[in-house]
């Protein structure tokens, strides 16, 4: 057994088994390490076929944004999780019914599976050919290169999107005391601070 093919069955053996136990684990602040543990693998498995820039984008996007927000959610709201579970639990038959109805699907499919013609299948990871372009500069070359105006103008609608939503939640109430730099700079000290005479036995 190759080190390529030795890696490929710990990353999938831990992607399926961070997958259950996200679902199966009771505690959801384990749950959501356990999703952390399936996305890191999952990576794991995009590097080994050559999809480095999707394995970052794992890393970055989900494992350090998405699963970190979830963390933080499931650990600072105070969720009253028993009663969750106790909504939760009649739509058990009906989840089964779906994953059944799904996994009847996955077997239909793997089982009409057939390999098109003139494609050389490989017996191993390690008999793959290296492309000649590595994934993140070919997928470099169609951003900047073929679709650099779509790239940039959506760039631009996400900028404006950002703007728009600030504009229209920014709300400046009375009620709320807010700290003004300007007015803290351009304060007079002769007027901020006043000197009382208090004599011995007086309170203020």
């Amino acid at each position: 057994m190759t080190v390529l093919t030795f890696a490929f069955y710990l990353f999938a053996i831990l992607t399926i088994t961070g997958g259950l136990m996200t679902v199966l684990s009771r505690n959801p602040v384990h749950s959501v390490l356990w999703l952390i543990l399936t996305f890191l693998s999952t990576a794991g498995l995009f590097v080994l076929i050559g999809a480095e820039f999707v394995a970052m984008l794992l890393i970055i996007v989900y494992v350090g944004a998405v699963a970190v927000l979830f963390l933080f959610v499931v650990m600072m709201l105070d969720i009253d999780f028993a009663a969750l579970k106790a909504e939760m639990a009649k739509y058990v038959p009906l989840a089964g019914l779906i994953g059944i109805v799904l996994l009847m699907q996955l077997v239909i499919a793997y089982g009409v599976w057939d390999v098109a013609e003139g494609v050389v299948v490989a017996d191993g990871l390690s008999n793959i050919p290296p492309p000649e372009t590595l994934n993140t500069s070919a997928l470099g070359l169609v951003l900047y290169d073929e679709y650099f105006l779509q790239f940039q103008l959506s760039g631009l609608i996400l900028l404006v999107a950002m703007i728009g939503a600030i504009a229209l939640t920014l709300r400046h109430r009375k009620d709320v005391k807010r700290q003004n730099v300007l007015h803290q700079m351009w304060r007079d000290p002769a007027k901020a601070m006043e000197v009382h005479d208090v004599k011995p036995g007086q309170g203020l």
